[in-house]
């Protein structure tokens, strides 16, 4: 069962309960991993609210200020939350989970979009999603909780560390046992799953479709041309695609299935229920 995550922080009252240090991060992954180091030990909370989504969510000057009065920031890095480019976070408080995995960050295309009222967003330069290669996502949780023993020294998270090491170890082998033989030629629905696809032997072509739209005749179209040139036989969405989609992927030869990208809480799932059930979703796809 996923502890409860605090999407809209309300920092002054809930700072005081039990005196407990907050810890505040900028997308869901570092937010589970800070949960299940910290145990009951400190107060994690998650900075974008509900139905946002991290890349493209900007706070504002008073939540900089509240975010800057946390014990301990935790961020994604890999240029997933710009945001945090920008603001005055204070350094010695503040950890960057994949600093030290630059060599691991995968290059990408140059893709700009709307995302509605949040207004255009890029996806350029390096991939974000890093925590969907479950070994990045080992090497994150570690850097985060180094960060913790030296921020919060009274927090013991090294029997936690060793329990979430084993569990993404797991989730990491399930991944793994997909595929047997050449990668898989697959196409997604939008550019999130570079370190899935790398991982996990899905050679990813990403599409730039919003999650849960319908595609139109021309998006199709582009999609045929994708099949031909790739040979593509799997087909991932980010979110449940409306039934007339999910006829229309189909009826192109692709077999289907939807993946969380995991940036925000799924439901009543946590961390690695969703990523249980991603990988039971492509492996049902394969068969």
């Amino acid at each position: 069962m996923r502890l409860p995550l605090l999407l809209l922080f309300c920092m002054a009252g809930a700072a005081s309960a039990q005196d407990r240090p907050v810890i505040v991060a900028d997308s869901y992954p570092v937010a589970y991993f800070a949960e299940q180091l910290a145990g009951d030990s400190a107060d994690v909370r998650l900075v974008v609210p509900e139905g946002r989504d991290p890349s493209s969510w900007r706070p504002s000057l008073a939540e900089i200020g509240e975010i800057q009065s946390a014990d301990l920031i935790v961020l994604n890095g890999a240029g997933l939350a710009d945001w945090t480019s920008r603001a005055a976070l204070p350094r010695a408080r503040t950890v960057e989970t994949t600093r030290g995995l630059t060599d691991r960050f995968i290059q990408t295309e140059t893709i700009t979009h709307s995302h509605g009222a949040e207004g255009s967003h890029s996806h350029e330069g390096v991939a974000t999603h890093t925590w969907l290669d479950l070994e990045i996502a080992a090497a994150q949780a570690e850097a985060l909780s180094v960060a913790i023993g030296r921020a919060l020294p009274d927090i013991d998270v090294a029997a936690n560390l060793q329990a979430l090491a084993d569990l993404l170890a797991a989730l990491d082998a399930q991944g793994n046992a997909l595929v047997d033989g050449d990668a898989v030629p697959t196409i997604a629905s939008h550019p999130r799953y570079e370190y899935l696809g790398a991982a996990y032997d899905l050679e990813i072509t990403s599409l730039d479709w919003e999650a849960g739209a319908e595609p139109n005749a021309d998006q199709l179209a582009v999609l045929s041309e994708l099949i031909a040139e790739t040979g593509a036989t799997l087909f991932i969405w980010e979110a449940a695609p409306p039934a007339s989609a999910n006829a229309a992927v189909a009826d192109l030869g692709l077999a289907q299935a939807v993946v969380h990208p995991l940036t925000m809480p799924s439901g009543d799932m946590d961390f690695a229920q969703t990523m249980r059930a991603n990988f039971a979703a492509i492996e049902e796809a394969l068969r």
